[in-house]
């Protein structure tokens, strides 16, 4: 990790703009919606208009007595606005808590105890339809980014206040606060540094080195998300004109990209997995595209197979990335076209040399393998410095020699490629990998949108699938797909918004295996 804790003076968010519009002032930014604090800017706009915007509503902030320190959870209807809005915050050495527009008003309730009085920003659509009144007396004060409500100070009141300058702090002190995902209970809250910020973002660049500045850089990531404000941060610092997506349908997808060809797209692996009908559109979206990445999360071979084939480009990759909220990317590998359909997902790469490390550690006293993984544990520049309120937890996932327990079961092979094979608490007995079925069951069956192997009160583990557009499963071709797998339960078919989901669109495996004991018990 040298390179990590080499010239690392942290990034300054709340500058970002101001210096990406000084190198690249007229850089485009496109939008697939408009803006709630700014409807008027419209859809188009420049890396100088943004960074006027983030300058004016920083200044709005300030006169609505924020001050350095502070934290002001953002909690607002969904818009690429909820990322402007921490950088907003960030300017006046406040420290923005993000809260993904997806979780419910109870959620919202108990990390706003769980924080402890901040400031509340948020929305008349929130405030109105989600958010219960608890929400004012949990809060230092409220303010309402569009719109207005009794009780809340509406920021479009604040317009033409003067402006103040940017406030720098320590980039040692925390500078941003997200959520984790969730799959597990009631999110955690991980705080960020300036210098973490940076050291996520070093890796990512490594990635990005074979593409051009001027490729345009299509995203769909939640704008709640540490990955949305590092990725926009690092994009608008190296002057990719930018697209930035609220609606991630197929259709509407392809009607964007045909207007405005990506030559890279980052989106959640979920995502991506809808997006392969794209690969057959007659107007040819993804044509144009030299580099797909996901954020993170297990991507399934098909669905890397299906998009490499869909770009025109000589020489497309994919980019796949392995971390969690609280590391950034840890490892990564490349998958070109001369990849077999059948390559092994499993695989997620090496680490970064010189800025991440990896490490699996015995469960058993043996050297882990495929039959016998081990706990998954990283070093990064990147980790979180504490889960906000938990510091006891935070300290019982790090050793006392900096290695973070990721919560993952996996093994190294002699070449030093990590293979994940399941999460700890996904584990299910007997079954080597779960989700090494659920890749084998996607490649041989082209109508999945999505499959999920989870454990049930007889032993045997359950697949829930759902197919698009919730046509029956052919169960004589399920047949054959599961013929020499671990032996399975009949599947149970779904439609995908039955699923419990997180704020990524990641499926919540423990809600989803209770969902169906309780099910199966009220029969």
């Amino acid at each position: 990790m040298l390179l990590q804790r080499i010239t690392n003076r942290g990034i300054q968010l709340g500058t970002v703009f101001d210096r990406a519009a000084i190198r690249h002032p007229a850089s485009p930014v496109y939008l697939d919606h408009d803006l709630d604090i700014s409807p008027g800017l419209g859809r188009r706009l420049t890396l100088t208009e943004l960074a006027d915007l983030v300058d004016d509503f920083a200044s709005r902030l300030w006169a609505a007595r924020l001050r350095p320190g502070e934290r002001i959870v953002i909690h607002k209807s969904d818009g690429f606005d909820i990322s402007l809005l921490a950088y907003c915050v960030a300017r006046i050495g406040a420290v923005p808590v993000l809260l993904s527009p997806k979780l419910d008003g109870g959620t919202v309730t108990e990390l706003l105890r769980r924080i402890g009085r901040p400031t509340l920003l948020t929305d008349e659509a929130k405030l109105t339809h989600d958010l219960p009144p608890e929400v004012f007396n949990l809060s230092k004060q409220v303010l309402a980014a569009a719109g207005s409500y009794p009780g809340a100070v509406s920021l479009a009141s604040l317009a033409g206040c003067k402006r103040v300058p940017p406030v720098t702090v320590p980039q040692k002190l925390p500078a941003l606060i997200t959520h984790t995902s969730g799959t597990t209970g009631l999110p955690k809250l991980a705080v960020q540094s300036g210098h973490t910020i940076l050291a996520r973002c070093r890796p990512q660049s490594v990635l990005l080195t074979p593409v051009g500045k001027k490729e345009p850089i299509a995203v769909h990531v939640s704008f709640a998300h540490s990955r949305m404000i590092s990725g926009a941060a690092l994009f608008a610092l190296r002057g990719h004109p930018l697209i930035l997506l609220r609606d991630d349908t197929p259709q509407h997808v392809a009607e964007m990209f045909t207007r405005i060809p990506p030559g890279v797209i980052e989106a959640h692996p979920n995502t991506l997995l809808q997006w392969e009908v794209l690969a057959e559109h007659p107007a040819r979206p993804l044509a144009k595209v030299r580099c797909f990445s996901n954020t993170f999360d297990a991507i399934h071979p098909r669905t890397v197979a299906t998009l490499l084939s869909a770009s025109k480009r000589a020489m497309p990759f994919f980019a796949q990335t392995y971390g969690q909220s609280e590391t950034g990317a840890i490892t990564a590998r490349t998958y070109t076209r001369r990849h077999r359909l059948g390559a092994d997902g499993r695989c997620v790469g090496r680490p970064f040399p010189a800025m991440t490390d990896v490490r699996v550690v015995s469960r058993n006293g043996r050297t882990p393998t495929k039959e016998s993984p081990g706990h998954i544990e990283v070093r990064s520049g990147g980790r979180i410095l504490t889960y906000l309120g938990q510091q006891e937890r935070f300290d019982q996932q790090l050793s006392s020699d900096g290695w973070w327990r990721m919560g993952d079961l996996g093994y190294l092979t002699k070449w030093g490629c990590l293979h994940l094979l399941d999460r700890e608490v996904d584990e299910i007995p007997g079954v080597s990998s779960t989700l090494e079925i659920e890749d084998k069951l996607f490649t041989r069956l082209p109508e999945l949108l999505e499959v999920i192997v989870v454990p049930s009160g007889s032993g045997i583990p359950v697949p829930v699938v759902c197919t698009r557009g919730d046509q029956p499963l052919d169960r004589a071709r399920w047949s054959r797909a599961v013929a020499d797998l671990p032996s399975l339960a009949d599947p149970l078919q779904r439609r995908l918004d039955e699923l419990p989901q997180t704020a990524t669109t990641k499926i919540k495996r423990l809600e989803l295996a209770k969902m169906l004991t309780r099910q199966q018990k009220g029969r």
